[in-house]
């Protein structure tokens, strides 16, 4: 008997962990040390959690041996309350604050609790692939409105109206972006709230990177900026506090809720189908939230990922054929590579064509849902040396690369 995935999966994809990688992986397997620029996973080069996270988890651990509530403790919701009204937004209630096993369980869970099939969800493009696998996953459809380049990835606000239908549910916006690391300015976030406001949507924000930000450059929520229509950011404990192991996520419910009622009611049956996330990492989170600020030290001038960016911008910028916007926050760049002048057609294949030959890995632009094969995502999270070596690969790779 054939046993088939379900349909639903057919349209579900996420390349940061899809076919590259895995050839990586086999590459390892057979003893091949591979240089991976692909994953933004902060312990892998060295940046570890801050001992006030991790002596929080030793103390605490003999009350992390049960179940706890579906949305969390409550001193971690408690603490994601504080953190929320620190950032200019509107104090909110504790039933308002969901934890989970990192931002992406709760991506996923909100949308499911939303969409029905056919609705529509507006994605920027590019995007951070979860969202749009996560829209396809609960029979939605992901439409892409276009972030644009020239204007440092903020997103094109006329082609974002434009796509709105009366199918449409929610709009996204990911601020600090993944993969271009563009920070929204306040005017951006403003329009699209206007946006919302005139079509009724839900404003999703993803705002993992909301401290990992460079040159003066200062996060801001949509949530600081409108009550009157319902806004959901997430957040977590993964990027700015360096635990991405940890499993520990937030998702806050903002503005206005009334006609929500049954939305939120879906949230608390999903959330209860799976008793409760990570306690262990729960009794962290005040810990981590009040005590730890090491992050600021690292984005400054003179610090390890803002010298990190630096580096890597320049060094990309000085390839013939590569162009590449400096990123104002997160931990990643999104080059562009001039795909006539390398013949590139397929950028899966131009991918892996580096990685075969010179053992180095970045991910495919249209992983990210970019429809034209002439971008790429760089983690700049290795030290300046192994970026260094990275960008100097892909120099001299590109030196007689022609695609067939």
């Amino acid at each position: 008997m054939e046993v088939k995935k379900s349909e639903r999966l057919k349209s579900v994809n996420y390349a940061i962990r899809g076919p590259v990688y895995n050839a990586a992986y086999e590459l390892e397997k057979a003893g091949q040390k591979i240089l991976k620029l692909n994953i933004g996973n902060p312990a892998q080069f060295g940046f570890d959690t801050d001992d006030i996270i991790k002596n929080a988890i030793i103390k605490h651990i003999n009350a992390a041996q049960g179940y706890c509530h579906s949305q969390g403790l409550i001193e971690a919701r408690e603490a994601v309350k504080k953190y929320n009204t620190a950032k200019g937004i509107k104090e909110v209630s504790e039933e308002d604050i969901f934890i989970g096993n990192g931002a992406s369980e709760l991506i996923t869970m909100s949308l499911q609790a939303l969409i029905n099939p056919g609705d529509e969800v507006l994605v920027p493009a590019p995007d951070y692939p979860l969202w749009t696998a996560s829209v396809n996953l609960a029979s939605g459809n992901a439409i892409h409105y276009i972030c644009d380049e020239q204007s440092g990835w903020n997103p094109d606000i006329n082609d974002l109206r434009k796509k709105v239908t009366k199918k449409t549910k929610a709009v996204v916006i990911i601020n600090p972006n993944n993969p271009t690391g563009s920070v929204y300015t306040k005017e951006t976030i403003k329009e699209i709230i206007e946006i919302c406001r005139q079509n009724n949507l839900v404003l999703f924000s993803d705002e993992i990177y909301d401290r990992v930000v460079y040159d003066g450059k200062t996060h801001i929520s949509p949530a600081a900026l409108a009550d009157d229509i319902l806004v959901i950011n997430f957040n977590g404990l993964s990027k700015v506090f360096r635990a991405c192991g940890f499993r520990l996520g937030w998702m806050i419910l903002n503005g206005n809720k009334k006609g929500a009622s049954d939305f939120i009611d879906g949230l608390k049956v999903l959330s209860t189908m799976r008793l409760c996330s990570n306690v262990l990492s729960q009794v962290a989170l005040k810990a981590a939230i009040e005590s730890d600020n090491s992050i600021k030290a690292l984005v400054e001038p003179g610090g390890r990922l803002r010298e990190q960016r630096d580096a890597a911008w320049k060094l990309l910028n000085d390839i013939p054929g590569v162009s590449c916007v400096k990123a104002e926050g997160a931990l990643y760049m999104f080059p562009k590579i001039d795909s006539n002048k390398y013949g590139i057609k397929n950028d899966v294949k131009f991918i892996l064509d580096l990685l075969n030959d010179k053992k180095v890995l970045f991910v495919e632009g249209t992983g990210f849902n970019w429809k034209e094969p002439n971008h790429f995502r760089i983690v700049f999270l290795p030290e300046v040396k192994d970026l260094q070596y990275a960008i100097s690969q892909l120099k001299d790779f590109l030196v007689v690369y022609k695609q067939n």
